[in-house]
């Protein structure tokens, strides 16, 4: 493991006011932030909160989805027919808004300070696949994917896509439309239009068991990718989190690990996190404009 560059006193003491600060200015958490980054061996979290400049919500922010919306759980998917079809009508209206996000200024900065040797491994606790359109490479999707499906009764996994173009043509006057889609892929619909939607089965067994491939709240992440990313936070030389709140213990736990290790933790995310006693360096900024700035300053 390469040796991290010292980054003084805990930058949570010094945070940083980005309407009163330049980010072009070498304040002090900006400062201690561009030290560790451009020591190398940079493991990246990164959470909703860098996904909504692409027009994504995020659960828990100012605007979060939770303050309206309860996400589906693993269980309601599985126990209740009416539920996972109210999810399905719901998510294939969503996954329009969700397929068409582009890549933001963050996630291409994400990608130029891969693409320079600065951050290695990607964990994203986000299913949109903007990391990897933002030229991130081996990404761990830590929740999984929204762009593919998975059967829960003959274990299949195939393309999104494929299911939508069925989808559409089971129901070709569904014209449903929302205007906000949640971070899990659905939207929010009147019950009434539920019942005129028609799901599909799965094309190798038949049975309308379709799931999204992701990690509903409730539901376990595959322990062997918990321990690959275990595994790339035990041999980093910090730990970059962007844009989680760090709530659940999901992307928590490798905080946890990096603190334990004495691995410097930097946090740049809007308000505050169930991180910030952990981290070394702590800057409550917009990414869109921190993550070109560093990728300005050392990938440029």
């Amino acid at each position: 493991m390469t040796a991290a560059p010292a980054v003084g006193p805990r930058a949570d003491a010094m945070p940083l006011d980005a309407d009163a600060m330049p980010l072009s200015a070498d304040t002090g958490p900006l400062s201690a932030l561009t030290e560790l980054v451009a020591g190398g061996d940079v493991v990246v979290l990164s959470g909703a909160g860098l996904s909504t400049d692409s027009g994504i919500p995020d659960y828990r922010g100012v605007t979060g989805t939770l303050r309206r919306h309860t996400p589906m759980t693993y269980q309601t998917f599985t126990r209740d027919p009416r539920g996972r079809h109210r999810y399905w009508a719901r998510s294939f209206v969503g996954w329009r808004q969700i397929r068409e996000a582009r890549p933001n200024a963050g996630h291409r900065a994400v990608g130029e300070l891969q693409a320079a040797g600065l951050v290695g491994g990607v964990i994203t606790q986000n299913v949109d696949g903007l990391h990897q359109a933002g030229g991130a490479r081996d990404v761990v999707e830590l929740h999984g994917g929204l762009d593919r499906t998975v059967c829960l009764n003959c274990g299949d996994v195939a393309s999104r896509e494929g299911l939508d173009q069925r989808l559409q043509e089971a129901n070709p006057a569904f014209g449903a439309r929302s205007d906000e889609v949640n971070p899990d892929g659905d939207v929010e619909l009147p019950e009434e239009v539920l019942d005129r939607f028609v799901m599909v089965g799965c094309l190798v067994c038949g049975e309308e068991a379709l799931k999204p491939d992701v990690v509903f709240f409730g539901e376990t992440v595959p322990r062997d990718r918990v321990d690959h990313c275990f595994d790339l936070v035990d041999g980093a030389a910090s730990l970059l989190v962007l844009g989680s709140s760090l709530t659940v213990m999901s992307g928590y736990r490798f905080v946890l690990r990096a603190a334990k290790l004495g691995i410097p933790v930097a946090i740049v995310t809007a308000g505050p996190t169930r991180g910030d006693a952990k981290a070394d360096v702590r800057l409550d900024a917009p990414l869109g404009e921190v993550l070109p700035t560093l990728a300005r300053r050392l990938a440029g």
